[in-house]
């Protein structure tokens, strides 16, 4: 036996038991709660999303009535998910030494409630989706089938997911909708916060290295090309020389906005005026009127 085997066989559990110890020690003030709670998050995105494109996801259905009850299927095993990820994530919000006077029996309800209003907003996200594909199938002259976009374009991939953790960021439900959107960013280089507001028909060509921060406003059919940054300017501390949480620290993009690659757009006071187009490399760190034509570092055309 090696001496790596043997090392293992004896200390392995010991180690094990220590690392556990410090995970929960560390987690204990702002807990999650939950065992494998990205994982259960990952598996109740890609669940919600067969719902919601039965006939792209479910290879085995052989009739639209066959259909109809493969995504009934999918629906049921999605709230099911939802639901005790939301119980988890609610009793695990107690901190240890509050856990004994925790109202389970609160917060299973408001898990539930959350559950079944997440439910009720499923066929309203699949109609934006719906008009977001549209965005991209005649926003881009290469897409030739909806299917093509929904199942390969990775801009789709993030703002689908965008819109399911929205909705959960919305109801409040706290950790999972920053887990999802983090999911598509490792997946597709496109990082969209799931606070953040974005109106209808949109879409983003390419999209490696886009960022949309946590308070941007986006309205609608704006378009984005690949590396468009919306973020802060600055970061103000408090007296602790920590950044405030909670300000409005990013841009708004007005209706018909369209931002080629590589543009930057920085502050929160900023706003890009409707049916503005911004240059590729471009640097803005103030305002600009609606119709704008900003080709480089704020100057207009």
């Amino acid at each position: 036996m090696s001496d790596l085997r043997e090392w293992m066989n004896r200390e392995a559990r010991n180690t094990a038991k220590a690392l556990s110890r410090i995970n929960l020690g560390e987690m204990a003030e702002q807990s999650a709660g939950g065992f494998g709670l990205r994982a259960r998050a990952v598996e109740f995105l890609d669940t919600i999303k067969a719902a919601m494109f039965p006939s792209l996801y479910e290879s085995g259905a052989v009739s639209e009535k066959h259909l109809i009850s493969l995504a009934e299927g999918k629906l049921f095993q999605a709230s099911e998910q939802l639901l005790g990820i939301a119980r988890d994530v609610f009793l695990g919000r107690c901190a240890p030494v509050e856990r004994e006077k925790c109202d389970r029996v609160k917060c299973r309800h408001r898990a539930d409630t959350l559950a079944m209003e997440f439910m009720q907003q499923v066929a309203p996200i699949r109609e934006l989706l719906s008009e977001d594909l549209r965005a991209a199938y005649e926003g881009d002259p290469a897409a030739r089938y909806l299917e093509e976009i929904l199942l390969s374009y990775p801009s789709i991939e993030a703002v689908s997911t965008y819109r399911i953790a929205h909705a959960l960021f919305v109801l409040g439900l706290p950790v999972v909708p920053r887990i999802l959107t983090e999911h598509a960013h490792a997946r597709t280089g496109i990082d969209i916060h799931p606070s953040a507001t974005i109106g209808r028909h949109f879409f983003i060509d390419h999209g490696t290295g886009v960022v949309i921060g946590e308070t941007c406003v986006i309205g609608d059919n704006v378009k984005l090309y690949q590396g468009v940054t919306l973020g802060a300017k600055s970061f103000p501390l408090d007296a602790n020389g920590n950044p405030v949480k909670g300000i409005k620290r990013h841009p708004n993009l007005e209706d018909d906005v369209i931002v080629y690659a590589n543009a930057t757009i920085l502050g929160g006071d900023v706003t890009i005026g409707r049916g503005s187009v911004i240059g590729g490399n471009t640097w803005i760190t103030h305002s600009v009127p609606a119709g704008s034509r900003i080709l480089k570092n704020g100057e207009g055309a």
